[in-house]
């Protein structure tokens, strides 16, 4: 699932493309907007909010989309072939008279009024890169519930929105704790430091495709543990681990980092 960082890049892409252009062409493609028609209207922004996307259009109202695993935004200058994937799996289309926007396989697509987007959006928590970041309610809300895992409360865009999988992984190894030490176990000051380098982070990777974490002076590394299973901790050389925390892979060093895990043992 694409993280806060991918979203934002998609966001900025999509409104350099539209935003301030009226459109050309306009075309729904899911049952309950299939025959709305936004042709002549001008595209007032396209902004992130978390992992969700909401492009604002003039006469008050805007498209709410989501990419959940596998959805995507393609932009395409106008006569250049689309690459996104087979037509059947397209969700939506949006044209001007210089660039089409394309978005693939969108689980999440519904036309609202823009005085309405809180009813989609209002539940998230502080977004990691957006004009409402408060880190102290960000950490009020991560310790909210003192027996929940660490893993699950970063997951949990209630919370601070824009963390996923990558991240969940790589915020626990640089915490020194594994993803299930319940967050009323961190030390002092761990949950503000989480909070701190969960923003520094993701406003670092919004602006490059390839994410890094690493900060080793000429790592090829990008990532200290995702992905990365079997292959040795870079602070502490153990072999890195994968398992199941709910219904996320998580990844973590069972060397280094400190607490509980659910995970199974290893065998050869």
């Amino acid at each position: 699932m694409p993280e806060g960082d991918t979203v934002w890049r998609t966001a900025h892409r999509l409104h350099t493309a539209l935003a301030g252009h009226v459109l050309t062409r306009s075309d729904l493609r899911v049952p309950r907007f299939a025959t709305a028609d936004l042709t002549g209207r001008a595209v007032l922004d396209v902004i992130p909010r978390g992992k969700h996307l909401l492009t604002r259009f003039e006469g008050g109202l805007t498209l709410h989309s989501h990419l959940r695993m596998d959805g995507s935004w393609q932009v395409y200058a106008t006569g250049e072939r689309w690459r996104g994937g087979p037509d059947h799996q397209i969700r939506a289309i949006l044209g001007t008279a210089d660039h089409t926007a394309v978005g693939y396989r969108l689980p999440v697509l519904e036309l609202i009024r823009t005085a309405e987007e809180r009813n989609v959006v209002g539940h998230l928590g502080p977004d990691l890169l957006g004009p409402d970041w408060d880190p102290e309610e960000a950490v009020r809300r991560l310790t909210a519930d003192p027996s929940r895992t660490l893993g699950e409360a970063l997951l949990d865009q209630r919370n601070l929105a824009g963390i996923g999988n990558v991240y969940k992984s790589e915020l626990a190894f640089l915490a020194a704790v594994t993803p299930w030490l319940p967050v009323g176990e961190l030390a002092p000051g761990v949950p503000e430091r989480l909070v701190a380098t969960a923003r520094r982070l993701l406003d670092a990777n919004k602006d490059r495709p390839d994410r890094r974490t690493t900060t080793y002076p000429r790592s090829r590394e990008r990532l200290y543990v995702y992905g990365r299973e079997r292959r040795p901790c870079p602070r502490c050389g153990a072999p890195i681990r994968k398992a199941e925390l709910g219904d996320r892979v998580t990844y973590w060093c069972a060397g280094c980092q400190k607490g509980p895990s659910d995970a199974p043992t290893p065998t050869d």
